[in-house]
């Protein structure tokens, strides 16, 4: 039965959508809406829409699958793939509830019969702020046995990290010690993990398939239709979006030791939105020079035709190594791989047991030029080469602007990155290209990586500190960017700092105008090389610690942005040493504090 304008309180574009979702719900699902509607508007006006999906329904005998899938984050990758993984179980007709590890209550871990975890590893090996309360629940003595649960892991991370993919493994060991059993083998993940992902997606399908071939209604694969993907772009991760630079300009003042571009980028026909705390995926280019010098090195022909995926997709090399090849980082599964192809014998001592650390200490502030010329590896062919390089990654940069106020564009905050090393200049891939090879009229592919765990409060009359450092004032420009559109009220204050008030100071006149009027509430700098002992902004905050407590105690959200190795963990020490003097905590009871903080979303990181 379809609906009609004509007899029903829909418009007809209520009605179109409609009618587009309601014959895609099994059974289960009408069921459910129809339950959700009647608690809604405290009656059982909603059981007319059960009475209509019929045909639509499952035999009563037929229990849908239930299957919890949870997801731990720095970026939003994660969330972005149980999301996706949730709408193909969705469309075999499975019962899908997806969170937050954070948002996930632990106690409820034993009801729990088929689960899915999707982790990233953040750091050295540890898990995504998001994950670690679950992560040491599960690895407590409170964990328990799970002897009925089926699980399967999916698992990011970079084979640049010594620790590759550790916490998807962690909590892979961890769950079968528990008992579990698994549906489908773990997958871990490098940056470039589109692929493997589906693979593992379709691995999971075809297990929960087979053990419940007669419980679970629907047409597997058949496409998921609903309200929220009038809205989507066609534009994403896998297929960017070619967008017009509007405007690059050097933020530093003459004389600064820094270069950070402020670069405006149109969205205009994309159809991409973002909100404050999302960033932008930018496919940047390798540094010509490096590019010519390895092919020039190993004696290659730059037009030569590679295939470049197992479609038999090709480019000239030299296109292939400028635009879809990683060569400026190098990895241990790389040089292995390299070894491989090479009968180099001091290449594979570098990989023999007992020489980790003389492996972790080259492969630093190295690239793949200085692979092949310090193992004279010429005689490697193009094509072999190009089989076991990686894709070259995006670069991800916290959004530096609000829609509300600057709409159809986006924003980004970028440092220059040059240095010196090992006799060579060395080039920030993304950076460097933005700062001298692009200009206002140029385009550059791009996408919105959303970031759910970044979010302003939902109360906007909620006080907010924020924390960020150099090019980590970014996302905060457009926090309060978004605040001054929408009329928010509640406090605000800034903790920035970077070297030299006089050539430094990013953005000045816009928290200075922001200040004025009232928007920003206040702010404390810290710049580092203007006095003989350095302050940075954990010193700032200590020097106002009494304010900072107090706005503690009134229910402030703290948000951190910028490097996570230095600057992340003295604010995070800083903010336990606050708790103990002015609160009177114990350290037990300030880490206690700030957990508990980080899992109400008071206390949020984009951290790098």
């Amino acid at each position: 039965m379809e609906l009609q304008v004509t007899n029903s309180p829909f418009n007809q574009e209520q009605a179109d959508l409609l009618n587009r979702l309601l014959p895609t719900l099994t059974g289960s699902q009408a069921s459910w809406l129809s339950g959700y509607l009647a608690a809604l508007h405290g009656s059982a006006a909603a059981i007319p829409v059960q009475a209509n999906l019929q045909t639509a329904a499952v035999p009563e005998t037929a229990a849908a699958r239930e299957v919890t899938i949870l997801f731990g984050s720095q970026t939003g990758n994660c969330s972005g793939l149980a999301q996706k993984i949730s709408k193909k179980l969705t469309a075999q007709g499975a019962q899908v509830t997806v969170s937050s590890m954070s948002d996930f209550k632990p106690n409820n871990l034993k009801k729990v019969q088929n689960l899915l975890i999707v982790v990233s590893t953040h750091g050295e090996g540890e898990p995504p702020d998001n994950a670690i309360s679950f992560y040491e629940f599960l690895h407590g003595k409170r964990a328990p046995q799970l002897d009925g649960m089926s699980f399967s892991i999916l698992a990011l991370g970079d084979t640049s990290y010594e620790f590759f993919c550790q916490t998807g493994k962690d909590f892979d060991k961890r769950l079968e010690e528990l008992g579990g059993k698994r549906i489908a083998d773990r997958v871990d993940c490098d940056v470039d993990f589109d692929e493997p992902a589906d693979e593992w997606m379709n691995e999971v399908l075809k297990a929960l398939s087979a053990a419940d071939a007669s419980g679970i209604s629907g047409t597997p694969g058949s496409p998921v239709t609903g309200i929220a993907s009038e809205t989507e772009s066609e534009y994403s991760r896998t297929h960017p979006f070619h967008a017009e630079i509007l405007e690059n300009l050097n933020l530093n003042g003459r004389g600064s030791d820094r270069e950070t571009r402020h670069v405006e980028i149109s969205l205009d026909g994309s159809g991409l939105q973002y909100e404050p705390g999302d960033s932008l995926g930018i496919y940047p280019e390798n540094h010509p020079d490096l590019v010519d010098d390895l092919i020039q090195t190993m004696g290659w022909n730059p037009q030569e035709s590679i295939t470049i995926s197992k479609h038999g997709d090709q480019l000239a090399l030299r296109e292939a190594l400028l635009r879809h090849y990683e060569i400026s980082v190098l990895t241990k599964p790389l040089i292995a791989q390299v070894a491989e192809l090479s009968d180099n014998q001091q290449l594979k001592e570098l990989l023999a047991s007992g020489h980790e650390q003389e492996l972790k200490g080259y492969i630093e502030e190295r690239d793949l030029l200085d692979l092949v010329l310090d193992y004279q590896l010429q005689g490697i062919t193009a094509q072999a080469f190009a089989g076991i390089l990686r894709k070259l990654p995006a670069r991800l940069y916290s959004i530096a602007s609000s829609s509300k106020a600057y709409p159809d564009e986006v924003h980004v905050t970028v440092r220059s990155v040059r240095y010196d090393a090992h006799g060579r200049d060395r080039y920030g891939v993304c950076s460097v290209q933005l700062a001298e090879r692009l200009q206002s009229g140029d385009s550059l592919p791009v996408y919105i990586q959303h970031n759910p765990n970044f979010r302003l409060p939902v109360n906007p009359d909620t006080p907010i500190i924020m924390i960020g450092p150099g090019t980590g004032v970014a996302p905060f420009r457009a926090f309060l960017g978004d605040r001054e559109e929408s009329g928010a009220e509640g406090k605000t204050w800034l903790f920035y700092g970077d070297q030299h008030f006089s050539t430094d100071f990013l953005y000045q006149t816009e928290w200075q105008r922001w200040l004025k009027d009232g928007v920003l509430s206040r702010m404390d700098v810290a710049f580092s090389r203007d006095t003989d002992q350095k302050v940075y902004v954990q010193h700032r905050m200590f020097e106002k610690s009494r304010e900072l407590y107090e706005w503690l105690q009134e229910g402030a959200c703290v948000y951190v942005c910028g490097d996570e190795k230095k600057m992340a963990h003295d604010v995070h020490s800083t903010l336990a040493a606050i708790l103990e003097q002015e609160g009177g905590f114990s350290k037990e009871a300030a880490a206690e504090y700030l957990l508990q903080m980080q899992q109400e979303k008071r206390y949020q990181r984009d951290v790098y």
